[in-house]
């Protein structure tokens, strides 16, 4: 994958600064009695000056080692804020006794899973955002999601999936009921990812929240047996059909380290 262009400024006024700096100090050094002032010609700025002020930003070495061996999909740049829009799952005592069943028989298979620090369902890809359209982004989100109605899903079916890179492999749970509102929501949410002219959800998407990951394609592990004992487990996890139903009552955005929340609207008659 090719790096994306870096972002050019001009260094002409640093170079100005530099040389009126140099100017001032040798008008000061040559203004004794009787000598003529210096004349105020252009000179050349010192490369030790130029290097101070580069002509081009760029953003922090990508340091995969920094964060378990993880690439990124794009390359940094200074001002663009990767962004994402998702529904938070808030994972219970449940919930967390399941996985402490389930990723022990997951790593007999593929010993280098890690466990998700926090749950959510995607609703749309990342895409990258200028800092400048952020605010006029999420208005236009709050403001499309404001009239869609509050709905209740259940996420109880194991499924292996890999990021579009095939570098990074994840067990989750995938939706089972609540398929259409999702589609419905995605929809919204892709209308105004289309104002920013961003990119869009994936086509035929399946809804799911990631359990745990790991680098690289690991599908031929976990797929087949792996996977039929995972989903043994948890249809045979007491009041599993409770825990793993949930009500969806606003999704989040997160753009760079900022995050946002958008309420869905609430059912008539519910308290």
């Amino acid at each position: 994958m090719s790096a994306a262009p870096l972002v050019g400024y001009s260094s002409s006024g640093s170079e100005d600064e530099a040389e009126a700096g140099i100017l001032a100090r040798q008008g000061a050094e040559g203004s004794n009695g009787g000598q003529s002032p210096v004349p105020s010609q252009r000179l050349p700025v010192p490369d030790s000056v130029l290097l101070m002020f580069p002509g081009t930003e760029e953003g922090p070495a990508d340091d995969s080692a920094k964060h378990g061996g993880r690439v990124r999909t794009f390359p940094h740049e200074r001002g663009n804020w990767a962004t994402h829009v998702y529904l938070q799952y808030e994972a219970g005592e449940e919930f967390l006794d399941l996985l402490d069943v389930l990723l022990p028989r997951a790593r007999t298979y593929v010993p280098r899973l890690v466990r998700m620090e926090a749950f959510h369902l995607s609703l749309s890809q990342s895409v990258v955002l200028r800092h400048h359209w952020i605010f006029p982004f999420m208005q236009a989100l709050k403001d499309r999601v404001a009239s869609f109605q509050r709905f209740c899903f259940t996420a109880d079916r194991i499924k292996i999936y890999t990021n579009q890179e095939k570098t990074r492999t994840f067990v989750g749970l995938e939706v089972t009921s609540g398929h259409a509102q999702f589609l419905d929501l995605v929809s919204e949410v892709d209308r105004v990812l289309k104002e920013f002219d961003l990119t869009t959800f994936y086509q035929d998407p399946s809804f799911h929240i990631s359990l745990a990951w790991c680098v690289g394609d690991a599908r031929l592990q976990l797929e087949g047996q792996c996977l039929q004992e995972l989903q043994e487990i948890v249809d045979e996890f007491e009041d599993s059909e409770m825990f793993l139903r949930v009500c969806a009552e606003q999704i989040r955005c997160k753009s760079g380290n900022k995050f946002f929340s958008m309420p869905l609207n609430q059912v008539p008659g519910e308290t």
